[in-house]
């Protein structure tokens, strides 16, 4: 029984970060382990709140106040098991999920400050490395069904993972030339060590998964193909298409890019650096995106925003702007907008911020402004107020507000429009909708028979929680499509969505 009094004696504590003047030098993660003793006191704070809310705020189901309690009593072996049981990579989840179980936490209720549950969830997923390594776990007897998963992200990952448990023949296609998806070349190593993928990949391997990387199905392997060597098809492949602003005077340019052009390209110079070779920072055609000795400004104020600006500095960035349009968000939770147990909108700052910048509030840009040779020198902004009127966004700029921004790489992290138009979609008979997701049915097909779709692809840019609880739902159907024995884990269906307040 978890201990009722925890979070009276203990307050909230995470692991001091490693100091802003080292960790910039490098690229290895902000927070260093946490040690035993601290993460059981954290532990401790888990009330036996009766109902816990925690759940409903994590699309995975983690049975968090279980494990939490195995952590306080010291039983690790068992607080692995019970993590893994609804989540195939807390080690992932750990480092990168912003915690929408922690905003659900009944300690909000009274005022008090929520559980430490990520900070626990990632010690317990690195003790199960530690303890002992990611040990596969013994496959079934084959079905002779085979499964294609087109993606290798999070949602691909944890489906593939599913279904060769349950003894099915599965194939990763991935077209980039190293596994991962988003987290491979997406996510910088100051979050996320790539030696975790790897763990992981090599476990997979062992439960009989076959990776095939740089592959691009719909090209270099056709839909006919796919459908001919695989019973099922699992479309896994992300919503990477950026938003953009091709109005914006001076959009096109030099030195205005995608937010994710500048991360896929540090991520490949720190790979390359890992195998001992050098690689510039550039774009597939040889345009350089490296911030070293340059002025930047971020256009955006989310996650990607925040992982350009921790790049920005590893870089030696002259300086950094990160422009946001809405205005500075409170520090704590407006209970009559956001009212718990939802995702409240507060003020957020992340590692990379401490690290140095400024952050500008309620503006837009209203020009990039050309230095006389076609490369961008600025950036022209203006203070603007933003409303929804019937449902559409307005911004109106602010009479005389108008000033320039010194700018010699402007990066675009204004969020994504969906899955990316592939010749493998129209291959299948499968469009995308008006979002640039591709629909599911309740049985996580789509329009074409024995072709699921899961993650990003599906549901749009979102959590890496929602990426695996989606992956493990559309593993089920897969599993049930295909005449599999007994049932998987089904955490979601295609129609929920994160709590929310109506």
């Amino acid at each position: 029984m978890p201990d009722p009094n925890g979070f009276l004696r203990y307050d909230r504590r995470l692991p001091a970060r490693r100091p802003v003047p080292v960790r910039i030098t490098d690229w290895r993660e902000v927070y260093p382990p946490a040690g035993e003793e601290l993460i059981r006191e954290q532990a401790t704070r888990c009330m036996d709140c009766g109902i816990p809310f925690c759940h409903d705020g994590c699309p995975l189901g983690n049975r968090i106040p279980d494990w939490n309690d195995l952590v306080r009593t010291g039983g690790w072996d068992a607080a692995v098991e019970s993590l893994h049981a609804t989540n195939n990579f807390p080690e992932f989840t750990g480092r990168l999920c912003p915690a929408p179980c922690e905003a659900a936490c009944v300690l909000g209720l009274g005022g008090q400050q929520p559980v430490t549950i990520k900070q626990v969830e990632v010690e317990i997923a690195d003790a199960a490395v530690a303890r002992g390594g990611l040990r596969p776990q013994p496959v079934p007897a084959p079905t002779g069904r085979s499964v294609a998963v087109v993606g290798s992200g999070p949602a691909g990952l944890a489906a593939a993972q599913q279904l060769a448990r349950a003894g099915h023949a599965v194939t990763v296609y991935e077209r980039d030339d190293a596994l991962g998806g988003l987290l491979r070349y997406g996510i910088p190593d100051f979050k996320l060590e790539k030696r975790h993928i790897d763990q992981r990949l090599a476990q997979l391997a062992a439960e009989g998964v076959r990776f095939r990387s740089g592959v691009d199905v719909g090209v270099d392997v056709t839909a006919e193909q796919l459908r001919a060597e695989h019973d099922a098809v699992l479309l896994a492949c992300g919503a990477l298409q950026g938003r953009d602003t091709p109005e914006t005077p001076g959009r096109a340019l030099r030195g205005v890019h995608q937010a994710m052009a500048h991360l896929v390209a540090a991520n490949r110079v720190v790979a390359a650096a890992g195998e001992g070779r050098p690689a510039p920072a550039t774009l597939p055609d040889g345009t350089p995106i490296d911030a070293a000795g340059r002025h930047v400004v971020i256009i955006g104020g989310g996650d990607t925003a925040a992982d350009c600006l921790g790049v920005a500095h590893r870089q030696g960035a002259a300086g950094v702007h990160q422009l946001d349009l809405y205005p500075e968000p409170p520090a704590d939770r407006d209970a009559e907008r956001d009212p718990w147990p939802t995702w409240p909108w507060v003020l957020r700052s992340y590692p990379a911020h401490e690290e140095g910048g400024e952050r500008v509030f309620a503006v837009a840009v209203q020009e990039f402004v050309d230095d006389g040779t076609g490369q961008v020198r600025a950036v022209r902004i203006a203070e603007v107020t933003v409303e929804k009127v019937n449902g559409r966004r307005i911004v109106t700029a602010l009479p005389g507000s108008e000033r320039e921004i010194p700018a010699d790489l402007v990066l675009l992290a204004i969020g994504f429009e969906g899955t990316e138009e592939q010749p493998l979609l129209g291959q299948l008979g499968v469009t995308r909708n008006g979002r640039g997701a591709v629909d599911a049915r309740p049985d996580w097909q789509t329009s074409g028979d024995g072709v699921f779709v899961a993650g990003d692809m599906h549901r749009g840019a979102s959590l890496i929680v929602w990426a695996i609880a989606e992956g493990r739902a559309a593993a089920a159907a897969i599993h049930a499509y295909l005449g599999g024995a007994g049932t998987l884990p089904a955490p979601v269906d295609p129609a929920r969505q994160p709590l929310a307040a109506r």
